[in-house]
């Protein structure tokens, strides 16, 4: 009885969705959050620890990327690019492999700073002239044996053209 009630009344009066379509406006600052969220991640993972220069550093190589032509031309895809050579799957950066990237970062004081990065990057395109060029780094504990162009060491990474 109650499901036949339920019908009528739904047949009687249709459900009306007042959900507007999202403006240009909105959409871009949806994708903006998106964007720098991503950053954020990526910088928190990969230079969690490293102090602010570390951190900025890590995000211009990103942004670095963005921009070449050579990856894609979206901060969430760049940071989440993957690859397989030789049946093995290579991520642009280690931690999206890694990592289950939906968890919240455990360290509250590090992701905050991570994020204000992120912003300082996306946002007022805050970069290190130094790094005018750089498209790769990795840890200075690690020799991947790459022949590329060193440009910097800052923190502990190091970074090439």
């Amino acid at each position: 009885m109650r499901n036949l009630f339920l019908i009528t009344i739904l047949t009687i009066f249709p459900v009306i969705s007042h959900q507007q379509p999202l403006s240009t406006e909105q959409e871009v600052a949806m994708d903006l959050g998106q964007q720098i969220e991503c950053m954020a991640k990526n910088i928190y993972y990969e230079a969690a620890m490293e102090p602010f220069e570390g951190k900025l550093a890590v995000a211009q190589v990103t942004m670095n990327r963005v921009n070449s032509g050579q990856f894609p031309d979206d901060v969430c895809k760049t940071i989440y690019q993957k690859n397989v050579i030789y049946e093995k799957v290579i991520c642009q950066f280690s931690w999206a492999c890694d990592r289950d990237t939906g968890a919240r970062p455990p360290n509250n004081a590090n992701y905050k700073e991570s994020m204000e990065v992120a912003k300082k990057v996306l946002l007022e395109e805050f970069r290190l002239p130094v790094l005018k060029e750089a498209l790769y780094y990795h840890a200075d504990y690690i020799n991947p044996g790459w022949r590329r162009e060193k440009v910097a060491k800052i923190g502990r990474h190091i970074f090439y053209k």
